[in-house]
């Protein structure tokens, strides 16, 4: 079941409000609001002309749009961004650009996606010691290992 909150979002001139395309999608689109080439290899922060003011208990998470990374190797670098509750600023996408050709942006791209989350705040406790598990402290790959 789908709940739904209300978010206030300033939408500077030429801005474009963020859309869900079909009845099934978690991630609304969001648009550049500017024109900038973003050469192979390189990254950029891509304006969006939105600022939101996300309810305390929530957060909005940028995320790729997969079609712009297969056909085009571009992609939300720092993925799952994070807006903070108490962040006012505006909606900056990092784009990378993993391609083999320059690509260009141009105001009303679809550019990223955002999903709105709650936030469950973790309490830190410091301890002398921390249980054992059967994986303990292999990491990257760790799981993936066959055993000989």
């Amino acid at each position: 079941m789908q709940q739904k909150i209300k978010i206030n979002c300033k939408v500077s001139e030429g801005a474009v409000l963020p859309c869900y395309k079909t009845a099934g999608a978690a991630g609304a689109d969001v648009c550049a609001n500017s024109s900038l080439v973003i050469k192979k290899g390189c990254r950029a922060l891509v304006g969006t002309g939105l600022f939101f003011e996300i309810p305390e208990g929530y957060e909005i998470q940028v995320r790729p749009r997969s079609g712009l990374a297969f056909k085009n190797g571009v992609t939300v670098l720092n993925t799952p961004g994070t807006i903070d509750s108490d962040y006012r600023g505006e909606l900056k996408v990092l784009l990378a650009n993993f391609g083999e050709e320059d690509f260009t942006v141009n105001p009303g791209d679809r550019i990223a996606q955002i999903v709105v989350a709650p936030v469950t705040l973790g309490d830190f406790i410091p301890a002398e010691d921390i249980s054992e598990t059967e994986r303990g402290s292999g990491g990257f790959g760790s799981t993936g290992v066959a055993s000989k």
